[in-house]
């Protein structure tokens, strides 16, 4: 609740009026003292106590480093987003038109070179004019004005709201003097042009627009150099009640306060009559272009943006406290360079919205997420889904969906049969091979069965009745076979057979050297249930991607990352993570793996249409509320992702995109949607060989591991019987 004015200082009244005269009166002769005249010149004691008062005021002025935006620029350098607390970029005087300093001159500050930071002359006009006038006049120079700016923006700084630090119109006594003296010794310091630069880059137009470059900008369009004499007119009338004199608002108060400042132009000299007659007939000619905050204004990668920002606020390196980081983010004039590649990332928005449009009546999202194997940048993340708060707009949410829940995303999603290349990796790393047979006719696990696990008290697991049914999607897969061929048509069985065959423990910890956690608990998977072999753990599709670029890069897990370099506008640096690389799977074992991968997206997924080397593995949860496909070449891994992300409701026989699926499955459309944006984009990063897999038998153990096979059901296997109380 704002406090009641003293009827002794409100200038309303006429004891107020009285009072207030005399009270400047008395700051006169304060401020005559402090202006080296003699002590023994000011009369009466008063005059002297404020004399003690004014010398114990302090003389300098402690500049602080002004508010900047800070922007997010993707590898190539395009802005992406804009973060600021005030829209503001210093320019040299230089870069401010003549026209620009001589209009703020003139309407706030005639005297403004002729004085020494505080005009006597002008305190005595403001108070004769307050003192016979039902308006009050103002008396600050523009240093003192300047002064008042350095100091807002110090507190600003310090995390102070705005709206209640001291601005002109609620000072007392004390913090005129302080500002007097203040602007006494800045004009002792500095010249004139310095202080004009600086009170031009510091100063509000309107709204977050500080500064008279991003003021032409916001308003005209053009830059502080290039302002004319009406523009620059606008614009300086604009300070003193920047709200009000807003023309985007208000344009006729404008326009009549511009007119005034031209008037006061032309009194000073500034202008000729005809000039000042030529820029009166003209309007004001806005060309507003605004510069909008956050990761919402982004016009691309969104949700890329936010994760940035995410990465940025975890991040010790900028600042002690999560506070402390917001502030440099909003306020240090930053360049934020990212990972991002544009290319990518306009054909990944192109194909998660071609496949699934945001506003589908389905509410179903989809997912592209790209990392670059050796390095672990992140160089596309999109979705379907526009990135904002609309609550009635389906076509909206602010999760980011390639995500975690710390990172702004989601629990994740059902891996479905992406898991299984990991119990292929323990398979090799426990001396066996890809041609090996397995029992994948047995399809129940009772409670009596003991699962191998190191890792758990008991060193195994079992399960309560009625234990492990494990399905698969088609019939005719319930036989014996090689666990190349089972991991080509994705059968359950048989990899659940090869986990019943090694330690739990030991295929989680593939998991988790490649990065994957589970996304709901954001810990290491564990070997407490057989299910997540087959996909019943939730895992997001940035970490799934992360985690194939391992196969990509020959055994070799790098963490992924977004941020390259984080400068500020002096040129300092900050401390980015690096590339973070290590082997974690042997190479050899890796060439087995890609083996089988390599001819499930070549030949299953793009039926020979893509010449180079590629690989992969398809993708989807029981009831079809979450399909994938991540493929790869040795450039890029890449995560396509579609399903629900508001639950698990079955998908079968939803309307989506126009077209009902009687059995959905990762070829329906997750796989579709990595191969239409892999041949957009796989010509921009490297595609070579994956190497060389050990040699096969020349007798196959079972006739039916050819895996040239006809697949008579699509994507067979993939939707995961987990009787596990997932």
């Amino acid at each position: 609740m704002a406090s009641r004015k003293s009827p002794f200082f409100n200038t309303a009244t006429t004891l107020g009026k009285i009072v207030a005269f005399f009270g400047v009166s008395a700051l006169c002769g304060v401020l005559a003292a402090g202006m080296l005249v003699p002590a023994a010149s000011v009369a009466g004691s008063t005059a002297a106590i404020g004399m003690d008062f004014f010398d114990a005021l302090p003389a300098e002025l402690k500049q602080e480093p002004l508010s900047q935006p800070s922007k997010v620029v993707a590898k190539d350098g395009t802005t992406l987003a804009t973060f600021y607390a005030e829209n503001r970029t210093p320019v040299d005087l230089d870069d401010i038109s003549k026209d620009m300093q001589n209009a703020i001159v003139s309407i706030e500050d005639e005297r403004f070179y002729k004085h020494n930071g505080v005009d006597l002359r002008g305190i005595a006009r403001a108070a004769a004019h307050n003192f016979t006038s039902s308006s009050q006049q103002g008396a600050s120079t523009l240093t003192q004005q300047y002064v008042n700016n350095v100091l807002i923006n110090a507190d600003s700084l310090k995390g102070v709201d705005r709206s209640e630090l001291t601005l002109s119109g609620t000072k007392d006594l004390a913090d005129k003097l302080r500002e007097a003296k203040l602007a006494i010794s800045v004009e002792k310091e500095f010249t004139k042009k310095e202080i004009l630069q600086g009170y031009l880059n510091l100063v509000l137009f309107s709204g977050t627009n500080y500064g008279v470059e991003a003021a032409a900008e916001r308003y005209f369009s053009v830059h502080a150099k290039d302002l004319n004499i009406q523009q620059s007119a606008m614009l300086a009338g604009m300070v003193q009640r920047p709200n009000t004199f807003d023309p985007l608002k208000n344009p006729e108060l404008t326009l009549k306060r511009r007119n005034t400042v031209l008037g006061a132009m032309l009194k000073t000299k500034s202008i000729t009559k005809a000039e000042y007659d030529k820029a009166l007939k003209t309007k004001l000619g806005l060309k507003p272009k605004a510069v909008k905050s956050g990761c919402v204004a982004a016009k691309t990668a969104n949700n890329f943006c936010d994760y940035v920002a995410h990465e940025f606020l975890k991040d010790p390196a900028f600042g002690k406290t999560e506070k402390d980081r917001e502030s440099l983010l909003y306020r240090g004039g930053l360049t934020i360079k990212t990972t991002l590649d544009p290319r990518l990332q306009k054909e990944a928005e192109k194909e998660t919205r071609k496949v699934i449009p945001a506003g589908d009546s389905s509410n179903m999202g989809s997912v592209i997420v790209t990392v670059e194997p050796g390095t672990g940048n992140v160089l596309a993340m999109a979705q379907n889904k526009k990135f904002g708060s609309e609550p009635d707009n389906s076509a909206y949410t602010t999760y980011n969906l390639a995500a975690g829940r710390s990172m702004g995303g989601t629990n994740g999603f059902q891996g479905g049969s992406t898991m299984k290349p990991y119990t292929a990796i323990a398979w090799l790393e426990d001396g066996r091979h890809m041609w090996d047979q397995v029992n994948a006719a047995r399809d129940s696990y009772g409670p009596e069965f003991h699962w191998k696990a190191s890792c758990m008290p008991k060193g195994y697991v079992s399960l309560d009745p009625p234990g492990y049914p494990v399905g698969n999607f088609s019939k005719g897969y319930k036989k014996r076979m090689t666990v190349d061929y089972g991991l080509y048509w994705s059968i359950n069985t048989a990899t659940v057979n090869e986990a019943s065959q090694l330690d739990l423990c030991k295929i989680a910890d593939v998991t988790k050297r490649v990065g994957l956690l589970n996304a709901s608990t954001g810990k290491p998977m564990t070997g407490a249930n057989p299910a997540f072999v087959i996909g019943s753990d939730p895992i997001t599709p940035l970490a799934q991607a992360t985690a194939f670029a391992t196969f990509a890069n020959k055994g070799e897990y790098c963490k992924n990352r977004v941020l390259t370099a984080v400068t500020d506008s002096s040129g300092n640096s900050y401390k980015v993570p690096g590339e973070s690389c290590e082997q974690v799977i042997d190479e050899q074992v890796i060439a087995n793996l890609n083996g089988t991968l390599k001819r499930i997206a070549g030949t299953r997924v793009a039926k020979d249409t893509i010449s180079q080397p590629i690989a992969g593995k398809t993708g989807t949860n029981n009831s079809a509320s979450s399909t994938w496909f991540v493929g790869y070449t040795t450039g890029m891994a890449t995560a396509a992702w579609t399903g629900r992300f508001d639950g698990n409701a079955e998908i079968a026989g939803e309307l989506i995109n126009g077209k009902r699926y009687a059995n959905p499955d990762s070829s329906t459309l997750a796989a579709p949607l990595w191969l239409d944006y892999t041949k957009d984009v796989i010509d921009y990063y490297p595609a070579e060989s994956f190497g060389s897999k050990d040699s096969k038998p020349g007798k196959s153990s079972d006739s039916g591991d050819d895996s040239s096979n006809n697949d008579p059901a699509g994507d067979n296997g993939d939707n995961s019987n987990n009787n596990d109380g997932e």
